[in-house]
Order: C-alpha cells, then sequence, then structure tokens
C-alpha cells in the first residue's frame, strides 16, 4: 500500500467515524504534500536540537500530517482532531489496543536495555513489558510488519503491538536514550574507587581513580535532559537523593512523589556539582546548606528553579523547587475560592490600611495567595514593596527586597528602611519573631497596607500567635484586617470521574449534617491516560476567611482564647476548612480522602 493510499483511507475511516466532512478530507488530500514538507522541516529542527547531532532521519505519519491542519471535529465542533484522537481511531480499525504513554509509569531499564537507542529512534519502538511467552511493544507504525517479525526472531518471542501516539513514543526515547547515554557516558568517564568523601558512611575500597567534573559534557546533557523531563511532566520539585550505591531522582507531581531515576553512585556528585553551578553555588563546599536559583526557557516561558542543598548521610542532597510564573501570577478569582469568600477577601485588600494575614503548613499555597492579593492591588499609582526570604519569582511591577540574614538585613530590620520609601502596600514574605511582628503592626497602624503569612493550622489562630508574638492587643485588633487559612487538595480528574453514593460511615466522618439515611452523589477518582492513572489532576485550595468584626476586635483586646474567636467567626459565618472541603466535594471538584486526609475535624469542645 502506497503512503497516499494509506492516507486516502485513514481520511475515508475520519469521514465516516463523523470526525471529518468530505471537504477537509479533500483540504488534506490537495495541501498534504505541501504541508508535510513544512512539517518535516520543523519537526527535523525541533529533533537536532532535542539530540544535540546535526543528523537525523525522520518522517511525517498520517496521523502527525491530519493533526497539523488543526481541523474541529465535525460531530462535535469543541473537540480538536489531534494526534491522540486520530491513532486511537487507527488503532481501533486494526484491531489493535492503544495505549497513552505515561513516562513515570514505564520501566527505564527495560525501556533502555532492550533496543539501543538508534535502533529504537529509527524504528520507533519500545517495549512495555517483557513476559515469559511475549514482548508487547509500543509502536507508532503499525504497518511496518517487517520490524516487528525481526523483533520476534531476535528476542525469540511473540510480539504483541500496541499502538501509541508517535509523538509520546519519540519523546520517551529522546528523554530515555538521551539520557541514559549520558549517563553510561559520565559513569565510564568517572570511575572511581576513590572514597567518596561526603559519604558519611565511609563504606568503601582502595583503588585508583579520576576527577569528576560537573562541566563535562555527558554530565551538562544529563542535566539538561533531567530538568527538560521534569517541567514536560508538571514537576513542582525534583529531588537528588544520594545513596549507597546510587543516587535517586524523585519528582513531586501534584504532591504526590515519583521516583524516576536510578543513577550510578560515582555519576551523582557529579550531577549535583553541574546543579550547582547552575545556581552559582560554591561547588567545592559540600558540609555546609547552600541555597541557590536559576532560570532557563520551556516552550518560550521562562521557568525560575530554586535549588537547596543539604549534606545527608551518603553525600549532597539537592531539592529543586520548579516557580511556574503562570502559577504565581493568578488572579484571585483562579485560587477556588467561593463567591461568598472571595467576596470578602476583596473586601479586606479593598481597606488599603491594615494587616491582611495567610495562615498554613508549609506547602499550603500561601505564597500563590499573597502573589494573586499583590496583583490585585497592582496599579501603575500603587507602590508596592515585598520583603521576601528568598524572592519566589521576579516581577517588574514589585519592588521585590531578598532577605540576607548574613549581614543583618531581616524582615524585621528591613520594614523599617522601607517605610522610608514610601510604601503604598508591604508584602512581608514571613512574621516568625516579635520583632518583625511589632514592624509589620507599626507598618499597618500607620497607613499601609501590610501583607504577610504564619504558620498556624487555622486562621483563630494567627491572633494568639501574634500575641505570642509580644503584640500588644490593642494595637492588634486595631491593625489586624482579616485571616485566611488554606490547604491545597488534589482534584478529581475531569475525564475519568465517575459518581458514586457516599457511604453513611464517609458521611460521618466528614461530619456532614443530616447525611443519614440520603443519598448523596460524589465525584469518585477512577483513573485514566490523562491523570496518570491517578485519579486526580491539578491541586485546588481550601480556605478559612476570617474578617475581623466588631465583636473580634473586642474579643481580641480581651485576649481571649482561639476557641472563643473562633466560636465567634463562626457565628458570623465562617466556614472551616473541612466544611469547605465538603462544599468542593459536592461540587465535584475533589474528593472524600483528599478533604479527609487535609483537614481535621476539631471543632471548638
Amino acid at each position: 500500500m502506497t503512503n497516499d493510499q494509506r492516507l486516502s483511507d485513514i481520511l475515508d475511516l475520519l469521514v465516516r467515524g463523523g470526525v471529518l466532512h468530505a471537504g477537509q478530507k479533500q483540504d488534506v488530500l490537495n495541501r498534504g504534500k505541501e504541508q508535510a514538507r513544512h512539517l518535516l522541516l520543523d519537526k527535523r529542527a525541533e529533533l537536532r536540537r532535542l539530540l544535540g547531532r546535526d543528523r537525523v532521519n525522520y518522517t511525517i505519519n498520517e496521523a502527525e500530517l491530519i493533526a497539523s491542519f488543526r481541523f474541529r471535529r465535525h460531530d462535535e465542533a469543541t473537540e480538536p482532531v489531534d494526534e491522540e484522537l486520530i491513532t486511537k481511531l487507527i488503532a481501533k480499525a486494526l484491531n489493535l489496543p492503544y495505549r497513552h504513554l505515561d513516562p513515570l509509569r514505564l520501566d527505564f531499564k527495560l525501556v533502555t536495555e532492550t533496543f539501543g537507542g538508534p535502533f529504537a529512534e529509527r524504528h520507533l519502538v519500545i517495549p512495555l513489558e517483557d513476559r515469559r511467552d511475549a514482548l508487547v511493544l509500543a509502536v507508532a507504525d503499525p504497518w511496518d510488519r517487517e520490524v516487528l517479525e525481526s523483533i520476534a526472531r531476535l528476542k525469540n518471542k511473540a510480539i504483541e503491538p500496541v499502538l501509541v501516539q508517535k509523538s509520546q513514543l519519540l519523546s520517551v526515547i529522546v528523554e530515555f536514550h538521551g539520557f541514559r547515554r549520558s549517563m553510561r557516558t559520565a559513569e565510564l568517564e568517572m570511575q572511581t574507587d576513590l572514597p567518596d568523601l561526603g559519604n558519611l558512611e565511609q563504606l568503601y575500597a582502595m583503588g585508583e581513580g579520576v576527577v569528576i567534573d560537573g562541566a563535562d559534557q555527558p554530565i551538562v546533557r544529563a542535566a539538561w535532559y533531567l530538568l527538560n523531563y521534569a517541567l514536560d511532566q508538571g514537576c513542582s520539585d525534583i529531588h537528588l537523593e544520594p545513596k549507597r550505591d546510587e543516587g535517586l531522582v524523585r519528582m513531586r507531581i501534584d504532591g504526590i512523589l515519583h521516583t524516576v531515576h536510578r543513577l550510578p553512585r560515582v555519576v551523582f556528585p557529579a550531577l549535583v556539582s553541574r546543579i550547582k553551578t547552575l545556581s552559582r553555588m560554591d561547588i567545592a563546599e559540600r558540609r555546609r546548606p547552600q541555597d541557590g536559583r536559576f532560570k532557563l526557557t520551556h516552550r518560550d516561558n521562562e521557568v525560575e528553579l530554586r535549588v537547596s542543598t543539604v549534606p545527608v548521610a551518603f553525600g549532597e542532597k539537592v531539592v529543586i523547587r520548579v516557580f511556574d510564573p503562570g502559577v504565581l501570577t493568578e488572579d484571585i478569582e483562579q485560587l477556588g475560592l467561593f463567591p461568598r469568600e472571595l467576596t470578602m477577601v476583596r473586601q479586606m485588600l479593598g481597606t488599603h490600611t491594615g494587616m491582611v494575614l495567610v495562615v498554613g503548613p508549609t506547602g499550603s499555597g500561601k505564597t500563590t495567595t499573597l502573589y494573586a492579593a499583590l496583583h490585585h492591588l497592582s496599579s501603575p499609582e500603587v507602590n508596592i514593596v515585598t520583603l521576601e526570604d528568598p524572592i519566589e519569582n521576579v516581577h517588574p511591577d514589585f519592588n521585590q527586597i531578598a532577605m540576607q540574614p548574613k549581614i543583618g538585613l531581616t524582615f524585621g530590620s528591613a520594614l523599617k528602611n522601607v517605610l522610608r520609601q514610601d510604601p503604598d502596600v508591604v508584602m512581608v514574605g514571613e512574621i516568625r519573631d516579635p520583632e518583625t511582628a511589632e514592624n509589620a503592626v507599626q507598618a499597618a497602624l500607620t497607613g499601609h497596607q501590610v501583607l504577610s503569612t504564619l504558620h498556624t493550622d487555622e486562621a483563630a489562630g494567627a491572633i494568639g500567635r501574634l500575641l505570642d508574638l509580644d503584640v500588644p492587643p490593642f494595637l492588634l485588633s486595631g491593625t489586624l484586617v482579616g485571616v485566611v487559612a488554606q490547604r491545597l487538595v488534589r482534584k478529581v480528574c475531569p475525564f475519568c470521574a465517575q459518581d458514586e453514593v457516599l457511604s453513611e460511615d464517609v458521611a460521618l466522618a466528614l461530619g456532614i449534617p443530616r447525611a443519614r439515611g440520603r443519598r448523596l452523589k460524589v465525584k469518585a477518582p477512577v483513573g485514566c491516560p490523562k491523570c496518570r492513572y491517578t485519579g486526580h489532576k491539578g491541586r485546588t485550595g481550601l480556605f478559612e476567611v476570617m474578617p475581623i468584626t466588631p465583636r473580634l476586635q473586642r474579643l481580641i483586646n480581651q485576649r481571649a482564647p482561639s476557641q472563643d474567636i473562633k466560636r465567634e467567626a463562626l457565628n458570623d459565618g465562617m466556614l472551616t476548612l473541612r466544611e469547605y472541603g465538603i462544599k468542593k466535594i459536592a461540587a465535584g471538584l475533589t474528593t472524600t480522602q483528599e478533604v479527609l486526609e487535609n483537614t481535621d475535624d476539631r471543632l471548638l469542645y
């Protein structure tokens, strides 16, 4: 079958399925060759950049070509005719299974050791499962029977082909084999039996060795592959962890850590040195913690990465936090606040004076909320100054100051100088000592708007914490405008979630009133390719919004305990984090397990 005939047959398949109409089919046949020529130039340029070499072999397949026209479905205009849809229909027509490739669920060792990189690139095949009787192969060209027969003879096994998107398959081959080549080259160059001075266990063998250099080209490419892969997966944190015999690479996606790579032990220190070099750290200093940062471009966006190193038992552990500028520049409308609470937050920010606090544990999204509030307040007429440790995201509209405790520039001392800079809004990264608390309250008292964070579990607890930091009650009651407590929970995947009836036991555990005997429908996670079979995709916030009313001011003046303050706030209509989570469950945004795990049911008793 010729390529033209195959293209025509696939177009006929799409027309019969109602995906395209006859006019779109003819458009592809008329302009297909010219479109393929332009597409081939772009794909080869991209592949040369990814592989780091000038000569690459690449051909455009029919699914890629049709998808490049960016048609909308004839039977459902909101859906695009993309490569995934076309590949699924081809798989169904050929009676082949289809699979969405999730790199985190692939066996790195199986993929890289079954076939060499050049073979996998040329024939576009990777193994998915190696059973005793058969080898399950992901393929992009189901018509290439010759390759499948050759592999069957070579492996002396039956071959079970699974059709996948060509772009996904090529991405896995480039990342996995490229990373493996870099690791193997680096391992050969750096093989040594000399003791690793960062390994506190001191378990080693004597012998000859060479110097490990983080600037070696294989390590440079390995670091590039690793960072590029992390950004493609939407990772928020990258953990490089030294172990006795190997190094682990783990990535946090939607709040969950996944083990991604296992590195040769001799290569791990060089990879750490490369990351430290990018972050402008002292690569010779391995005994003390260090902090740094660097930026890189990914898909035309600038992404900032903050790096922290600490010495552990087997060497240096590195954590790279990824700051997506799109997340830190969200509007407050995108945070996940319901209309009533959103209105209350807007009213707090609309006072133009006083202090607004965001509280919660580490990783609860406080920084995102603060930046959203700053964007809400930002205008050419407003002077916004931020005090951060470190600066989370450089933004041209704000005057951002990084704290440097070594030279005495702390939150407390910097606040005194900032007030001489004629600020309208001051954001203090965290109130953690009496000096900072006192100066923040004084700034709010003198007509400035102060935004800051505290580490407390709930909104009412922020008042007790400030009183513990020696803030006089009469000053606190006069300057505090409101407190927002928050948590992050994973959202249920909208592509695979199913309705289920909430059991009475779970309803009672959540504290849903009048739940007994009622059939309450909720969304249950199932798992699909789009959510990596976790049942969750993305995260949203749970909020406890407590504006300071005159009754709360009186309680603050009386140094009332947190329970009394919380009771009064609840009487005013405040929702607890658990109650806010129940509303999110009812709206089909998250699951009962997420709310139970991230909130507690401590009330006032």
